[in-house]
């Protein structure tokens, strides 16, 4: 059963940064992507960011490319989001999601880390 716990949210004014935390178990990942969505109030989840997990290929949304950046530790079975030069309109529900890389359908999610970026 796959796993994903994230952690790392919280309150942090504009300009600021933070580290959202992605920790899955359950099974091998090397052949998933990780991906980390965001859900605002009022408004669709949206896509920021994946890795895939074995050769490290990146995808970012314009939104927050040059200021957000994706790594992983193979070691800790750990995906980490930074956050830099944030805004308040990046305020949402960060979730961490894992999908088979053969299929563009992410099928596993975690509870959410809620991040607010104040003005």
């Amino acid at each position: 059963q796959v796993q994903l716990v994230e952690s790392g949210g919280g309150l942090v004014q504009a300009g600021g940064s933070l580290r959202l935390s992605c920790t899955a178990s359950g099974r091998a990942f090397s052949d998933y992507a990780i991906g980390w969505f965001r859900q605002a109030p009022g408004k669709e989840r949206e896509f920021v960011v994946a890795v895939a997990w074995g050769d490290g290929n990146t995808e970012y949304a314009d939104s927050v490319k040059g200021r957000f950046a994706i790594s992983r530790d193979n070691a800790k079975n750990t995906v980490y989001l930074q956050m830099n030069s944030l805004k308040p309109e990046d305020t949402a529900v960060y979730y961490c999601a894992a999908r088979l890389i053969r299929i563009r359908r992410y099928d596993y999610w975690g509870q959410g880390t809620q991040v607010t970026v104040s003005s």
